[in-house]
């Protein structure tokens, strides 16, 4: 089932002061950007994370999932999404963890 554009917005809508939030459509689904890093995915109109040392503290009692079949689990967050503030911070101290994406090769 592909997330609705409509959830998409709303969760860029609540992430604040960490980077210039984006999100990018991706085999049906969509990556969640602050600036150029990765920091998430939106699968099933739910909320997944990247999961950090720092996200992992801040988050207390974690809830961890795939967001795809196959896929490494990340942080699956659902009551907190509705808490801007709180969205905003974990994703600012997440993506200060994780590191820069690798330079694309050029093309010949």
């Amino acid at each position: 089932m592909a997330s609705e554009q409509k959830f998409v917005d709303y969760v860029v809508g609540q992430i604040e002061n960490a980077g210039e939030i984006r999100a990018k459509k991706m085999f049906g689904e969509y990556g969640i950007y602050a600036d150029e890093k990765i920091f998430g995915l939106i699968c099933d109109n739910k909320l997944f994370i990247k999961p950090t040392n720092a996200g992992r503290e801040f988050i207390g009692e974690v809830t961890e999932a795939p967001p795809y079949p196959g896929a490494k689990p990340s942080f699956l967050i659902e009551d907190k999404i509705e808490d801007s503030k709180w969205l905003s911070e974990l994703v600012r101290i997440s993506v200060n963890e994780l590191p820069m994406p690798k330079p694309k090769k050029k093309k010949k």
